[in-house]
């Protein structure tokens, strides 16, 4: 009698225990299981960044945040727009050969943007990742953080930690400690003024 009380005993505490072990490891497997899922910061680190533009005037500029780096936003004067051709000789790619731009960017020449009224571009020195200042009017001796930008400068960017110059296309001048032209991300441009970073702009239709 009491060995089949004590089998009986074994078995009871062997299902009690397997149960057990089974209900703890369904426990576990919730927080491992919900840590494959992106944090919301993740997504709202690589989430688009949508800009109203409209509002800018000429020669302004705005700074935004996209996937934790800078941007600029940059609305161009059409006389500004006009000039860009004119100083190619004093820059180190002017036709971006060899920069960080969607092929749809590259395909606009030196406007190096959808809509050549708006650049967007990073606002992070292609030297060592310093934020380049804006120095957007031309002029024959234009200064910049008590820096002479040099005769003949045509508008565009300083940076003021080692001293590399871009354009007002982001393009960078020869020369300079910065290897290449600022990079432009994917963007979306409306007719509204409304830029969409983070999203490609979708082709136009034949």
């Amino acid at each position: 009698m009491s060995d089949q009380v004590d089998h009986s005993r074994r078995r009871l505490l062997t299902m009690a225990t397997v149960g057990t072990g089974a209900i703890g490891a369904a426990f576990a497997a919730v927080p491992f299981l919900a840590s494959w899922q992106p944090s919301a910061r993740a997504k709202a680190l690589g989430a688009p960044t949508d800009v109203d533009a409209s509002k800018l005037e000429a020669g302004q500029m705005l700074k935004v945040v996209w996937r934790g780096q800078p941007v600029f936003v940059v609305r161009r004067s059409k006389a500004v727009i006009e000039s860009l051709g004119n100083h190619d000789a004093m820059l180190a790619d002017p036709k971006s050969d060899d920069s960080d731009q969607p092929e749809y960017v590259k395909a606009t020449g030196a406007n190096r943007a959808i809509n050549p009224e708006f650049w967007v571009g990073l606002a992070v020195c292609t030297h060592l990742g310093c934020s380049p200042l804006g120095a957007f009017e031309p002029n024959n001796q234009f200064q910049v953080a008590g820096t002479d930008l040099g005769a003949g400068w045509p508008g565009g960017f300083y940076c003021p930690c080692h001293g590399s110059k871009y354009d007002i296309s982001g393009r960078v001048f020869k020369g300079m400690p910065a290897p290449k032209n600022l990079p432009i991300p994917s963007y979306s441009f409306s007719g509204d003024g409304r830029i969409t970073i983070g999203v490609d702009q979708a082709p136009q239709k034949a």
